[in-house]
């Protein structure tokens, strides 16, 4: 079945009804922040908060009645294993799905969850699909790829169908690529109903392996990421000409503008995404330049982090944004001193999070001991009015956490009190 605008449109007519029609809003404030009019398609909003429900589903309607009797097994980093486990689950399929061993635990536990026998095996999605193609031959179960089979492409490309129907206008979609099954459906349906639309694709940095093999060079890529759904080592045979021919460029994240892109979806859009879900907009914000005064559609692709990662995005973030800070200063090793310092941190609106003391380790006098506060504040300027406030007092502050930072004074940058 070659992937055409009638295939996926044949695609959204069969899975009417079994997956949501996820909203495409306009975001106000990021579009004020990046000076383009900016549409977010919330993906992440499905039932099992990924859009690979819409491949899935589409490749299990297509199977014979004999192939749905031997069942279904897929090789998956998460999404794709919980889209396939619930949808066989509903048409009563039985379902197989080998994880990589460091899959999220989150996704691992909603797919046994919808009922999938789930086999941990393999590093990455690659060691994971051999074993999964050489069980499938073991057991007879049919093979659902995750993205190189033009079923599961056409049932992706209904997300632009739908964000076109709803943003006609959009001059560009800007979508996330791991094994290109999600561009390339898209591609295909946005170039057909409107042949001028730019579409670019973004990958981590780490895994780059779609940009690597359409420009002819080795395929290398890195250690892990927070973008896990499309950390994919092997492009799709179906996929990569299909990107090559229909999408304009492949712009490449790392992750701490991953990271960044994660903490404001949540504050801004107050909405929970994975890595792989931030990518379009993290490649927007890297690049603002090349996406100013146009109308530009991403994809939030899917929702599924755990817990521990998002806290430590939401912490290292607030790091970053100069909204929590360490502070190192000497005071005297006197009773009452340590009372003093607080009160001129409270004096000037800072919330301290931790604070301790030392003598051992510093080059202080003898009769001075080193005090290290975690402190909350307003950002980067409230920072450095407490800073101020702090030399204001006879202390002499270090920040240790802001060695290359640009606007800090010469004495904060020094590492050490």
């Amino acid at each position: 079945m070659p992937v055409t605008i009638d295939a996926i449109r044949e695609a959204a007519d069969k899975l009417e009804g079994s997956i949501q029609h996820t909203r495409c809003d306009h975001s106000r404030t990021l579009s004020a922040m990046l000076g383009a009019e900016l549409y977010l398609k919330f993906e992440n909003h499905q039932f099992t908060a990924a859009f690979k429900e819409r491949g899935a589903l589409n490749r299990l309607l297509a199977l014979s009645p004999e192939e749905q009797a031997r069942g279904v097994i897929a090789m998956s980093a998460g999404n794709h294993a919980q889209a396939l486990a619930y949808h066989a689950g509903r048409l009563g399929i039985g379902a197989t799905i080998v994880m990589p061993r460091h899959t999220p635990n989150m996704k691992v536990a909603n797919t046994r969850r919808f009922g999938a026998d789930v086999r941990l095996e393999g590093s990455g999605v690659a060691e994971a699909g051999a074993f999964a193609e050489r069980l499938a031959a073991e057991r007879g179960h049919v093979f659902v790829h995750p993205y190189d089979d033009d079923h599961v492409i056409a049932g992706q490309g209904t997300i632009a169908l739908e964000m076109l129907a709803t943003v006609p206008n959009l001059d560009t979609l800007v979508v996330p690529i791991g094994g290109g099954g999600l561009i390339s459906g898209m591609a295909v349906a946005a170039r057909a109903i409107k042949p001028d639309i730019e579409i670019i694709g973004v990958q981590s940095s780490r895994f780059p392996a779609m940009k690597q093999a359409i420009a002819g060079d080795p395929v290398s890529t890195g250690p892990a990421t927070i973008a896990e759904g499309i950390a994919v080592k092997v492009p799709g045979g179906r996929t990569l000409p299909l990107i090559r021919d229909l999408v304009s460029d492949i712009l490449l994240v790392d992750e701490a503008q991953l990271e960044q892109a994660i903490l404001l979806l949540l504050e801004i859009e107050k909405t929970v995404v994975e890595g792989a879900g931030a990518a379009g907009l993290a490649a927007i914000l890297a690049h603002p330049e090349r996406f100013r005064d146009k109308r530009v559609g991403t994809v939030l692709c899917g929702g599924n982090i755990d817990l521990l990662p998002l806290s430590s995005v939401i912490q290292r973030g607030l790091v970053r944004t100069d909204r929590v800070v360490r502070v190192r200063v000497g005071v005297p090793d006197v009773p009452g001193a340590l009372a003093d310092l607080t009160r001129v941190l409270a004096d000037h609106n800072a919330g301290i999070i931790q604070i301790g003391h030392q003598r051992q380790f510093t080059d202080l006098p003898l009769r001075a001991v080193e005090v290290e506060t975690t402190l909350e504040t307003l950002g980067a300027d409230h920072t450095r009015e407490l800073i101020q406030a702090l030399r204001d007092h006879g202390y002499d502050p270090v920040l240790p956490d802001r060695a290359d930072h640009p606007d800090m004074h010469p004495d904060e940058r020094r590492g050490a009190p």
